[in-house]
């Protein structure tokens, strides 16, 4: 199959958002005789239209949106939006134009943009249909009138892009049902889980779980058991089958991913500007001096999704071939004098900014390892992949928490994947915040661990 499954798809959402602010700009040209107020007006539009867009959910349109939501969220958005150019026209009095040629901009621009969306939207669900692409591998863990239903809805609405592969019967033989069917998930290469909340035990249901954070799927339950009405899980609805999901990752959230990447590009481009551009010249002639050799020092790492790239740091060792093998060691003989100096302040890691710049890494995240580390703690240490669901960082809340530097033991690694899934499932702005302030100063004062 040449298409990508995918859990989403990263480009339509800027592409619907540059759209439909191309069609609100260019139909507003004729409003304006000066190029002064027609820039006003489009640095006006688009930032509002934004924020409003972000608060209203108006890009939130996922494969199970129902068209009534999406004429709902149009209609909502089309009130919002006329408020917004009337109260532009009526703070800048000297841009007269009549009410009567506001409402006719106004209705032209939503009727375009009512177009695009819808087609869009139908045009996602022919090509799921006809080309099978945009789909995600499912399979059903239970098998009663609940997972039927589920398996209908599938099978009937291939529109919403989801391929039934199989459901397991769980009624005899649990336990080797269970094992089957997650071997059957790693060889058919599945992407979501669906399980039958009453014919899993704790333990049952905790053992899949636990496969599925480590081996990253989506895992999500279908409700057909009362207790589980009492817990704190999101829901959504397949047509009108309520589906569970397991846990809820705050970054995912549109608005506070705009909120991360925001914070992330303001400050990695205030340290290249303002601090990487003198440093690099001036650190690239102690590290020249003491050992021959690049400046910068770049190592493959596992990012979000499990996705390699290349972390980049100033150079603090020798060139040697084990660099990308072996992780430092308190007095290891490879760091140079000025490498000691800039790895015990945590300079070494400044270049890691252009890496949040390019959208590698963020500012604030799981620390990122080694490749040949990632997949050796991946088979010993339970959960850690869990931590790749988001992008890794610079800092994070382990390194603060005193689990940086070399990793001593298994115990040490269990509890900096703790802190790093506490991030994950608590993150806000103020944790960042914090977390960013606790970094700046254990490098003034010095940490142990850094070495």
């Amino acid at each position: 199959m040449i298409f990508k499954t995918g859990r989403y798809s990263g480009l339509l959402r800027p592409i619907s958002y540059t759209i439909d602010l191309i069609i609100i700009c260019l139909l507003a040209r004729s409003f304006f005789k000066e190029d002064s107020q027609y820039i006003n007006y489009i640095v006006f539009i688009s930032v509002f239209w934004i924020i409003v867009s972000v608060i209203s959910n108006f890009y939130e349109i996922y494969r199970y949106t129902k068209m009534v939501k999406i004429v709902s969220l149009i209609a909502k958005q089309s009130v919002i939006f006329t408020l917004l150019v009337f109260a532009f026209f009526g703070y800048f009095k000297e841009i007269s134009r009549s009410t009567m040629d506001i409402s006719k901009y106004v209705i032209y621009v939503f009727s375009l943009i009512s177009v695009f969306k819808l087609t869009i939207y139908y045009l996602l669900k022919k090509y799921r249909i006809l080309l099978g692409g945009n789909f995600r591998k499912v399979i059903i863990m239970g098998f009663n009138q609940k997972t039927d239903q589920l398996r209908k809805f599938f099978v009937e609405n291939p529109e919403y892009g989801y391929q039934h592969y199989k459901t397991f019967d769980l009624n005899n033989k649990k336990e080797a049902i269970i094992e089957e069917a997650l071997t059957y998930i790693v060889e058919n290469h599945i992407d979501e889980i669906y399980c039958s909340i009453s014919e899993l035990s704790d333990q049952q249901l905790q053992k899949v779980i636990d496969f599925a954070d480590n081996n990253l799927k989506i895992l999500k339950f279908i409700p057909d058991n009362k207790e589980i009405y009492t817990k704190r899980f999101d829901y959504n609805y397949y047509g009108y089958l309520p589906i569970i999901s397991l846990r809820s990752i705050p970054i995912d959230n549109h608005l506070n991913k705009f909120v991360k990447r925001s914070f992330d590009i303001a400050f990695a481009l205030f340290i290249i500007i303002f601090v990487l551009s003198w440093l690099t010249p001036l650190l690239s002639i102690f590290i020249k001096i003491e050992s021959k050799g690049p400046v910068f020092f770049k190592q493959k790492r596992n990012g979000l999704d499990y996705k390699e790239f290349y972390c980049y740091k100033y150079r603090s060792m020798r060139p040697n071939p084990e660099a990308h093998l072996h992780q430092i060691k308190k007095g290891d003989p490879r760091v140079t004098k000025i490498g000691k100096f800039i790895r015990k302040t945590s300079i070494d890691e400044l270049p890691q900014f252009i890496n949040v710049l390019k959208g590698d890494m963020s500012v604030v995240g799981p620390r990122p390892h080694m490749v040949s580390h990632t997949h050796m703690y991946a088979e010993k240490i339970d959960k850690f992949m869990v931590r790749h669901f988001i992008k890794p960082g610079i800092t994070g809340l382990a390194q603060v928490s005193g689990y940086r530097g070399e990793v001593e033991d298994d115990n040490f690694i269990t509890n900096r994947v703790k802190y790093d899934i506490f991030y994950l499932e608590n993150w806000s702005l103020l944790l960042d915040l914090k977390i960013v302030f606790l970094t700046i100063y254990d490098a003034l004062r010095g940490d142990d661990k850094a070495y």
